[in-house]
């Protein structure tokens, strides 16, 4: 699709410099040509602004001169997430309730919902309106998707499970399987059933392969507007706040309550049964070992206050080598020293 600068201007309630001219896509300042948009986020890439073939750049007030066509934000990077959403392409190529989707007669499909096919929806279940599932989606019984909500291919959401709107699933994110409990007895390890549920509120979205575990009780649950990246764990009876932002291959021990506002940067680990306060921020590969005070900023493994762990990382780390050489030097002399006062001694 293509469309004027004044009208992509005018349908985002943004002034514009320059030329009125068709904008026909979105790309990188590097990349851009004549019909594309770019964007200027960061000051590091200035030098490219005055070398970019972009037909108009998305920037703040301050940098709108430095080029001859300039879209004009106070939040650039924002600004960029709705242009690029006017020109992305929505995924799927059906509307309605394809015949090859099984939809379980006591089930409730809302008339404007979207299922492709070989999708399943179990008996009980409830799916909102302008939902979309797509091909190899399993909707288990019981189970409730709010509206607007999309779950891309091979999702799976087990039985009785409650999902709010303007949710999305990445491709192959499960949801609801067994947490992980089995007791230890002489015979082996015993599995515990797991009988609790899960609950996902408005707006969050759960990316590719994570796996949110059902609660062995009650309800694992993630909190409005939180943003969950690819290959996540989150264990049994995990409780994730609101706006959160937990990045790829991190794993959250059972039971643990996560506060409002966490960042866990990706590898992070988090044992069973801690707590992490609103607003912390945790480092990538760092190992949370207890809990969290609000507001923290943690790093390393064992998880460490960030800025005394880069101090030690970053400053001390580096210099172990000279450290090293001079150890072994004062070492030696300090032999010779000894074995020359015992020569004396005789």
């Amino acid at each position: 699709m293509s469309m004027k600068l004044s009208a992509l201007a005018e349908k985002l309630g943004l002034e514009y410099t320059g030329a009125d001219r068709e904008i026909s896509g979105v790309n990188t300042l590097e990349k851009a040509g004549p019909d594309d948009l770019s964007f200027l986020v960061n000051p590091k890439y200035l030098p490219q602004l005055e070398i970019t073939k972009a037909g108009c750049v998305l920037t703040s007030g301050s940098y709108a001169e430095k080029v001859p066509c300039a879209l004009v934000s106070a939040n650039v990077y924002m600004d960029l997430a709705r242009v690029v959403d006017v020109f992305a392409r929505p995924q799927g190529c059906l509307t309605g309730i394809h015949e090859l989707a099984f939809i379980h007669p006591d089930a409730q499909v809302d008339p404007s919902a979207t299922v492709h096919p070989f999708a399943f929806v179990g008996a009980g279940a409830v799916i909102g309106a302008e939902t979309v599932l797509f091909a190899g989606v399993y909707v288990g019984e019981e189970t409730v998707i709010g509206s607007k909500c999309i779950l891309y291919p091979n999702c799976v959401v087990m039985g009785g499970l409650t999902v709010g709107d303007r949710v999305i699933l990445q491709p192959g994110a499960v949801l609801g399987g067994d947490g992980y409990g089995y007791a230890q007895t002489p015979l082996g390890h015993m599995k515990i059933p797991q009988i609790g549920t899960v609950s996902i509120e408005d707006d969050v979205e759960v990316g590719s392969n994570t796996a949110i575990d059902r609660a062995a009780l009650d309800v694992t649950r993630v909190r409005r507007g939180t943003k969950i990246d690819n290959l996540v764990q989150v264990g049994h009876n995990v409780d994730i706040g609101e706006n959160c932002l937990i990045i790829g291959q991190t794993g959250i021990g059972g039971s643990t309550v996560i506060g409002n506002g966490v960042v866990l940067a990706g590898q992070t680990g988090v044992p069973d049964n801690v707590k992490i306060g609103d607003g912390a921020m945790v480092a990538a590969q760092s190992g949370i070992l207890s809990d969290v005070e609000p507001g923290s900023r943690m790093a390393g493994s064992p998880a460490i206050n960030a800025k005394d762990y880069f101090r030690a990382v970053g400053v001390c780390t580096p210099k172990l080598p000279e450290l090293f050489k001079r150890v072994k030097k004062l070492e030696k002399e300090l032999a010779a020293l000894l074995a020359a006062g015992g020569a004396s001694d005789e």
